[in-house]
């Protein structure tokens, strides 16, 4: 899949972001330069030219508009040392597009892909992986008439030096867009002056930007007494040039709350609000009938403002791309029949990542994704980071069972097209 994993530096790439920033030329890799905070230099993959977005849709920033529909987060295959195993890592990403069939947007370096468990010098280099893959995924779609897939990358790091060198990366790389979920920056301060003063300032030295998501998600949240953005902040966060939405974690009155403050200065499809908890879109594009059901209807339109999600964020579409392409679609054309198919279908996937541990039910979501991959034939290290809940050789057995059935009853009741294929 091209080359070794990292080329020799563009060095003349490194001299310029030296001089832009007033100091002396950048030697060597890993070697760093005093912005608002420390900035790693990054490698530079060979073949790829700078100018190359990882999608060819890469515009001027006040042209960009939030993409819509299926965003996966994806896993990061790791070796026993917690480093990402680039080849295995390039087929996760290919399996994903399923040749313009599978993600509208491919998340790279985010929960599902165990951010928090691999080190920051691991984050970039996945960054780079993920855009040069996605740029060479892109040529083939291209070639079939199909709408280019975007790359995503999560660029959050325990601390502010180290995202705002994350972001650099992003950059660097031609990333699409980044993501940042800030209540997980253990340092982070206010977080309005953070994008305020020290992003815009990184993009002021930088001379060019690129869209930023916020994430919300209470679960990986530094502090459990602040588990999600406050309103006012969405607010004042949506002026900004750069930001242009929001993936939540949260109930519809959470997803409400920011869609109403994101319109108070964004117009309408400028600031994209993305479902993170993914079944969540079957409720939330289900049509009711009869009185009741309508006042159901009316009462979730309510919750949102009557705006809807522009598109949704699904882990475990890891292991079933295509389906969850065609449910996403289902959901916002109100193909109830399709609906009812794949909610049933996505519900026994989750249910078979539960196992019962000393008489309580654990979800091993992230281990029973990679071990899904691997019986797919996608990948052949299902090995998952240190802190994340591994399954035992039991537990792996009786998930194979449970998935294989899942894939089989899907196979008979829906189109082959739709199902998903590994390369």
């Amino acid at each position: 899949m091209g080359g070794p994993p990292w080329p020799p530096l563009n060095e003349q790439a490194l001299h310029r972001r030296g001089a832009a920033t007033g100091g002396p030329p950048i030697q060597g890799y890993r070697s760093t330069l005093i912005l608002p905070t420390m900035i790693e230099a990054s490698p530079i993959y060979a073949e790829r030219g700078q100018a190359d977005p990882a999608s060819d849709l890469a515009m001027p920033l006040y042209r960009y508009q939030p993409r819509r529909g299926l965003s996966i987060p994806a896993i990061t295959v790791l070796d026993a040392n917690g480093q990402v195993i680039e080849e295995e890592q390039r087929r996760v990403f290919r399996y994903l597009a399923q040749r313009g069939r599978g993600a509208d947007i491919l998340f790279g370096v985010g929960t599902t892909g165990e951010w928090n468990r691999i080190s920051n010098g691991e984050r970039q280099r996945l960054i780079w992986i993920e855009t040069d893959e996605v740029a060479r995924i892109n040529k083939e779609i291209s070639q079939l008439e199909l709408q280019p897939v975007e790359a995503w990358v999560g660029v959050t790091a325990t601390t502010r030096s180290d995202t705002l060198a994350n972001i650099e990366c992003a950059i660097e790389a031609r990333a699409d867009a980044a993501v940042i979920a800030p209540l997980s920056i253990n340092d982070l301060g206010d977080i309005v002056s953070f994008f305020q003063q020290e992003v815009s300032s990184l993009f002021d030295h930088r001379g060019r930007s690129l869209p930023i998501f916020l994430y919300d998600n209470a679960d990986i949240a530094a502090d459990p007494n602040v588990p999600h953005i406050r309103t006012r902040d969405v607010k004042r966060l949506s002026r900004l040039p750069f930001m242009f939405g929001l993936k939540v974690s949260a109930p519809r009155r959470v997803l409400g709350n920011y869609t109403k403050g994101a319109a108070h200065f964004k117009d309408k499809g400028e600031f994209g609000i993305y479902v993170g908890n993914a079944m969540l879109m079957f409720q939330v594009f289900k049509l009711e009938d009869g009185l009741l059901g309508r006042a159901r209807e009316y009462w979730n339109r309510y919750l949102l403002h009557n705006e809807l999600p522009i598109g949704v964020v699904s882990g475990p579409a890891n292991a079933m791309p295509r389906e969850w392409q065609r449910a996403w679609r289902a959901c916002y054309a109100g193909d109830e029949r399709l609906m009812s198919i794949y909610e049933s279908a996505f519900e026994q996937f989750s249910a078979a990542c539960k196992f019962s541990q000393g008489g309580k039910q654990v979800k091993k979501s992230i281990a029973c994704l990679k071990h899904a991959l691997k019986l797919d034939g996608v990948i052949g290290s299902d090995l998952v980071g240190n802190g994340t809940r591994a399954l035992d050789s039991a537990e792996r057995v009786e998930f194979e069972k449970r998935y294989l059935r899942i894939r089989q009853n899907l196979a008979a009741i829906t189109d082959s097209v739709w199902l998903s294929k590994a390369q």
